[in-house]
């Protein structure tokens, strides 16, 4: 879908925002399917504020702020600012799912999928098409606690990106750029509460970045966008799963090595906990759609009883 099919985009005024309607062929849980690129309730490049979803990005075109409302109907009113506006709505329909394709999704094959396709036919699995800004929070979301990594993200990002253009209800940030995040100097990082391998492989990652993007993208198959990226020093399976999922919005992958998605595969699927082995052959029978079961099984609501105190996140910083 392109943007022809995003309705009446206009500018309303010399300083102000592009404007547009954006009407779904296909339900759509608008909170769901984009605020899965949000890192953490906090994230500075996304923010919910009453009923618009704000998103701050740096496009292709320079940086750009989204807002988002689902008006009646199902239609998508859509506002944007800055240099890359006009490319924040083109790549407005598949960030809410639009290029998604079920194809012959069986979700018969077990009955909490079944009723968790019936009961959210507006999952959708979208994409930024922001290849390295995915790189990046995945590398930093490696080995670490979510709030530890969300709270890197947010640092980072305010400190070194750039502020987001447009009336945001609080101040916004794009990420840096390919170029910035190689600039970050050592002492962020460390204030971010990151280690020297995360840090290391970002900066190096970046030193690739363009074309390292290029080759990723032309890759015909998860496989193949696997090995592109696993040729890297520093990343792994489960970093590349994350960064086909929010980049490319890639049906199929599945983040093997996650702390807590095996365990929960394993218990919606089969009321046991399930090791990563065990967790791929759950999901087998849904090959080229892996991702979207493990979508259905969130949005089930479905989760495996904790069975003890939360991590204690270690802070080695210097006091």
């Amino acid at each position: 879908m392109t943007i022809a099919e995003v309705r009446g985009a206009q500018r309303t005024d010399a300083a102000g925002p592009l404007e547009t309607e954006y009407r779904p062929r296909h339900p759509l849980d608008l909170p769901r399917v984009v605020l899965y690129q949000r890192h953490g309730r906090n994230d500075p490049t996304m923010l919910v504020s009453g009923a618009v979803i704000w998103r701050a990005s740096r496009t292709p075109a320079g940086t750009a702020t989204l807002a988002l409302r689902e008006m009646a109907g199902g239609v998508i009113r859509a506002a944007a600012w800055g240099a890359g506006a006009a490319w924040a709505l083109d790549q407005l329909p598949a960030l809410c799912g639009a290029e998604d394709d079920p194809g012959e999704f069986d979700a018969s094959r077990h009955p909490l999928i079944a009723s968790a396709h019936h009961r959210n036919p507006g999952v959708r699995i979208g994409r930024t098409d922001l290849f390295f800004d995915a790189l990046a929070s995945a590398i930093i979301e490696q080995k670490i606690t979510g709030m530890q990594a969300f709270a890197a993200w947010r640092c980072l990002v305010t400190w070194h990106g750039e502020r987001a253009p447009g009336p945001t209800p609080r101040p916004m940030y794009a990420p840096p750029s390919i170029d910035g995040w190689r600039r970050v100097p050592s002492w962020s990082w460390h204030r971010a509460g990151l280690e020297p391998p995360q840090a290391r492989t970002v900066v190096e990652a970046a030193r690739r970045g363009e074309a390292l993007g290029r080759v990723f993208l032309s890759a015909t198959d998860g496989e193949a966008r696997d090995r592109v990226l696993i040729s890297q020093r520093g990343i792994g399976p489960w970093t590349s799963a994350e960064t086909r999922i929010r980049a490319i919005g890639d049906p199929d992958a599945v983040s093997v090595g996650d702390f807590h998605l095996a365990h929960e595969v394993g218990f919606a699927l089969s009321g046991t906990r399930v090791d990563d082995d065990g967790m791929l052959e759950l999901l087998a029978p849904w090959a080229g759609q892996r991702q979207r079961v493990i979508r259905l099984i969130e949005a089930s609501g479905v989760r495996e009883p904790r069975r003890g105190p939360r991590l204690h996140p270690e802070d080695h910083r210097g006091r």
